[in-house]
């Protein structure tokens, strides 16, 4: 009975880490401004164009 206890407050643990690791992310993925997310996909895109051709096979 003590090692299902275990295992439970393992996994409220599990949980409580991975959304704070979400929480984490989304507050830095909203710090950048429109503009910046418009230019670092400019960016990408440019970089995608310009990486080397691989022929159909």
């Amino acid at each position: 009975m003590r090692l299902w206890k275990i295992i439970g407050l393992a996994s409220v643990v599990g949980v409580a880490a991975s959304g704070a690791m979400t929480v984490r992310s989304e507050r830095q993925r909203r710090a950048y401004t429109p503009e910046e997310i418009r230019s670092r996909l400019h960016e990408r895109v440019a970089a995608a164009h310009q990486g080397p051709a691989v022929p159909p096979q």
